[in-house]
């Protein structure tokens, strides 16, 4: 595979791939990833994804597709052509990346270049991620070349509230007839089910799954312009700054906190709103307490944080938070998608309503204050992500559904 090259500073280190043929538990069973028939050839899979670059869905799917090994035939197109995340794909898999159409088309133009796609590439699997890919799920619809997955992991900011009325019925009519739609949040389940109105048992509902090991025993590492001083507790976060994740509502509750504190918020990612979180700080005059990290590994940097915080006005299961809970962490968030499902019973408590500033600055308060209540929130939030939001247990659910696995179900059923 020939990989497409990048600067380094967009790399982003990936575990290495499980063992092939490792015994996969989910949901109880036990199964393994069967190796097709001798001189069959791998399957072929066609993925379309808005941005191939480095976020959570496509970093999943890389995870996702070096578990599977060469037991697929992987061609992957990036609308926006930003491929950054193939550099962490593993060197024997093999992954094409079909040229596509030049600029937007208007949609019937769209959709007959994209049926004449499909049919050139042949594949046996389309699998589309998100809104930005749903001109394609529109053209199978149209053209039934191949078996259909949609992944739906959550929408920008435009939908944060409500769900664009368009929007709603593009999706309705393009899914309508895919194998799976794919969700990995029950709140998200639930309005495929009842706003997009899909047939339940075609909405298969995986959680995203976090390699518990790698974060498990994270260090106070260096983080650069960072020095921890004696008494000093951190607030952190790990985010790509764009406008969904709402950086500035922590930045706003840090600044509301007793100044009597030693305390510093560290902001560890990058992106098109840092220069406005930077001005933030500046007028909030906490300038000097608040640390910019840009992109690193969240295992880098968790280990320093006190609290985790999570301020984003949407999300469905975000990684971040598995992550954080993976690395043993107590965390403050606002009540978005299942993360209060997602957290251990008792840090429940520090979930609060999404639109309540003075509620966010309590939750973080209270952590801050109790050092022994922080730590065992971050044993048990470590226990559940052990228990139930394993890599294993979502590498099995993917297995089932690309048609790799003998013994485990697909996913769950709402």
């Amino acid at each position: 595979m020939s990989k497409p090259q990048m600067p380094a500073t967009e790399r982003a280190p990936l575990p290495a791939a499980p063992r092939s043929g490792a015994p996969l538990p989910f949901r109880g069973a036990i199964g393994r990833v069967a190796r097709p028939a001798a001189g069959a050839a791998p399957k072929h899979v066609l993925h379309v994804f808005a941005s191939f670059g480095i976020g959570g869905v496509p970093l999943r799917m890389v995870r996702v597709f070096n578990y599977l090994g060469p037991r697929l035939r992987h061609s992957i197109i990036a609308l926006d052509r930003n491929l950054a995340a193939a550099e962490g794909l593993a060197p024997e898999l093999d992954v094409a990346f079909p040229a596509t159409g030049e600029e937007p088309r208007r949609l019937p133009r769209a959709l007959l270049d994209n049926i004449a796609a499909l049919r050139r590439l042949r594949p046996d699997l389309l699998v589309t991620y998100n809104w930005g890919a749903i001109e394609w799920a529109m053209a199978n619809r149209l053209a039934a070349v191949a078996r259909h997955i949609h992944i739906e992991a959550g929408f920008g900011k435009e939908e944060a509230d409500r769900q664009l009325r368009r929007r709603v019925w593009f999706r309705r009519w393009a899914l309508a007839r895919c194998d799976r739609v794919v969700v990995p949040s029950r709140k998200l389940a639930e309005l495929a089910r009842t706003v997009w109105k899909l047939p339940a048992d075609r909405i298969a509902l995986v959680p995203n799954g976090v390699d518990a090991d790698r974060f498990a025993d994270p260090a106070r590492a260096e983080i650069p312009g960072f020095a921890l001083r004696e008494g000093e507790v951190v607030v952190g976060t790990v985010a790509p700054l764009r406008p969904e994740k709402n950086v500035a509502r922590l930045v706003r509750a840090f600044a509301d906190l007793d100044r009597s504190r030693a305390a510093r918020l560290v902001i560890a990612g990058d992106g098109v709103e840092r220069a406005k979180l930077t001005r933030l700080a500046d007028e909030l005059a906490i300038a000097e307490r608040v640390v910019f990290t840009g992109r690193v590994a969240p295992e880098a940097v968790l280990g320093s944080f006190d609290v985790f915080a999570l301020s984003s006005d949407t999300e469905q299961m975000p990684n971040a938070l598995l992550e954080a809970m993976a690395a043993s962490r107590a965390v403050a968030a606002v009540d978005v998608g299942d993360v209060r499902h997602i957290l251990s019973d008792e840090n429940r408590a520090f979930v609060v309503p999404r639109d309540d500033p003075a509620a966010f600055v309590a939750a973080l308060e209270s952590l801050l204050r109790e050092p022994a209540r922080r730590a065992a929130l971050g044993r048990q939030n470590r226990r559940r992500v052990v228990d139930l939001f394993s890599q294993e247990r979502m590498f099995a659910a993917y297995s089932a559904l690309f048609g790799l696995d003998v013994v485990a179900p697909a996913a769950e059923r709402l």
